[in-house]
């Protein structure tokens, strides 16, 4: 084991790279699954050319793909939306924290968090 000078680099080095890995592991998307519905393949776009819905749009509209992760932000599904051509996503959290003492909506602290997102990309018409 070194010691003096030698064992405050390697205390240093071994905390780094503890961190490293614990940042590598929290940034991570886990559980990724996609379904694309259309034949061919639309050009990508500009990520701020892509719509974040919390609902579905009034205008009318097709459904080009459904995106689904854990452990991801909307931005994250925002940026999938955009490298497969999507007008907008409509982003759905799931999952999340729960309380045993919390068994109604209303009283639920935890109400906001979510351990995933649906994402469903869709395309405009334009007809």
């Amino acid at each position: 084991m070194p010691t003096g000078a030698e064992g405050g680099i390697f205390v240093k080095q071994f905390i780094a790279f503890i961190l490293f890995i614990c940042l590598f592991l929290t940034g991570c998307v886990a559980g990724e699954a996609n379904r694309y519905y259309l034949k061919e393949k639309l050009p990508a776009k500009d990520i701020k050319e892509v719509e974040v819905l919390r609902k579905a749009p009034s205008r009318p509209y097709i459904v080009i793909a459904d995106l689904q992760a854990r452990r991801c932000t909307v931005r994250y599904m925002r940026e999938r939306a955009a490298e497969i051509g999507a007008d907008a996503v409509i982003v759905t959290p799931t999952g999340g924290w729960y309380s045993y003492s919390e068994t109604w909506a209303g009283d639920d602290s935890n109400s906001n968090s979510y351990t995933g997102l649906i994402g469903t990309a869709i395309k405009y018409k334009t007809e």
